[in-house]
């Protein structure tokens, strides 16, 4: 029940994160590792260690897997109530699955010559795999088509930017969401690209159990095939459990999408706090329980949490999960099953921000005031112009002009008037106002948002 769920993930929040439970749930883990368990005999057969497999035996392990139940589940969770073991309980429960069958002459090769940690790699590395693939990279993807789809939309509409949190010059609404936009979109690609490693290498590393009950079989180029059947890239040199190096490469990814999302989310932020950006006030939502003018930028809000929370958990990986003692210990094992729960946090941040979006829309008339009664921002371009013409103190000249003041139209204009230059150079200076000293922020825009 959702209302006593010790984790918000599975309770408040349940519906936005189900997809991820297809992948890193208790009974996912069970049915994936009973997936590798079985793939293990057709591969046994196809090196002629055991004998060929009908095709209605290969479909009969197929459907097992296709078939899993919640009951199947609970077996194999009430036999590891009696071992403390997981993987062995898998084992028995496939051992019983298959007996008064006719792989029933084959109850001895499950689980043959494999360690605990070369199903259980296996297993995490098909979760992580297909949860980008299904769930992780559509919803990244679908953030990233709304921040170009408003960086279009504001591609041209002129805005004040800030350094050190003090009016800077002119840049477009449109050119600073693509700022981000280029960003995500580079962590996006490499997400994407990125190839999940796993194991089949026995309980040490060195193949062993395997050499010694079949030295004729060529192990290694057994396990590159057998993991790579799998879609995934096999790591021959390893302890009895896989180096999570690669994992957390992957996660390092992720980590650095929702830091780059932490920062949008803030910013964002304090735009809808200065005014210039504006939501979509929705019919029967409440923003305050005190103060019925409110509209909060929750959306935003809860996305930096939840990309906080997920973050330290990556961090936490990056840290524990590089280390173990000797040939291995068990502490790995609890803090790989909460990946789930760092990608879940991870996907609604990802849902609350694409949901933000949609709610907020640029003040243009606050933009275009804020503007013109900050004429003292093209001083940059003025002095610059100034330079351009030969005015060694253009630089200071314009900061006794302008530094700590406020310019108006008015003052620039007359200033224009009163500087002494030739008439090329003052029709330049003339031309300079707030809403047109762009620089290139359109063309760069356009060439984020079109690559």
């Amino acid at each position: 029940m959702t209302l006593h769920a010790l984790s918000p993930l599975d309770g408040r929040y349940a519906d936005a994160t189900a997809p991820l439970s297809g992948f890193f749930s208790e009974f996912a883990f069970l049915r994936d590792r009973v997936r590798v368990e079985l793939d293990l005999l057709p591969a046994l057969a196809k090196v002629g260690l055991i004998r060929p497999l009908t095709d209605s035996e290969s479909a009969h392990l197929a459907s097992v897997v296709s078939a899993f139940s919640t009951a199947d589940a609970e077996s194999i969770q009430a036999k590891e109530r009696e071992t403390r073991h997981d993987v062995k309980a898998i084992e028995y429960f496939l051992q019983e699955k298959l007996k008064g069958t006719t792989l029933e002459d084959l109850l001895p090769w499950i689980h043959f010559g494999l360690t605990s940690e070369d199903t259980n790699s296996l297993g995490q590395a098909i979760a992580l795999k297909e949860s980008r693939d299904k769930v992780i990279l559509p919803n990244l993807n679908s953030l990233i088509s709304n921040l170009s789809d408003f960086a279009i939309r504001y591609r041209a509409i002129p805005m004040l930017a800030r350094t050190h949190g003090q009016f800077a010059v002119p840049t477009t609404l449109g050119k600073e969401i693509a700022v981000y936009l280029a960003r995500l979109k580079k962590t996006r690609d490499d997400i994407s690209a990125f190839r999940f490693e796993a194991k089949l290498t026995g309980a040490v590393g060195n193949f062993n159990a395997l050499q010694a009950a079949a030295p004729q079989i060529d192990w290694l180029s057994f396990s590159k095939d057998f993991v790579a059947h799998f879609d995934l890239e096999p790591n021959l040199l390893t302890t009895q459990i896989l180096p999570y190096d690669n994992w957390i490469r992957y996660f390092d990814l992720i980590h650095l999408t929702n830091s780059i999302l932490i920062d949008f989310s803030q910013d964002v932020w304090r735009y809808i706090s200065d005014g210039t950006l504006k939501q979509t006030v929705v019919e029967g939502e409440v923003g305050s329980s005190t103060m019925p003018q409110k509209v909060n930028p929750i959306d935003f809000e809860n996305a930096e949490g939840n990309l906080g929370v997920a973050n330290s958990l990556f961090a936490h990986y990056a840290q524990k999960l590089t280390v173990s003692r000797l040939q291995r210990d068990l502490s790995d094992s609890t803090v790989r099953r909460t990946f789930g729960t760092a990608l879940g946090h991870t996907l609604l941040a990802y849902i609350n921000l694409t949901r933000g979006m949609k709610r907020i829309a640029a003040d243009e008339e606050k933009l275009k005031a804020e503007l013109n009664a900050h004429w003292e921002v093209v001083a940059e371009g003025a002095q610059t112009i100034l330079r351009a013409a030969g005015r060694s103190d253009a630089y200071e000249s314009l900061k006794q002009q302008t530094r700590g003041r406020v310019l108006t139209e008015s003052d620039y204009r007359s200033w224009c008037e009163a500087i002494d230059v030739d008439e090329e150079t003052r029709g330049r200076l003339k031309n300079l106002s707030p809403e047109s000293y762009l620089g290139l922020a359109i063309q760069l825009t356009d060439r984020v948002v079109n690559a």
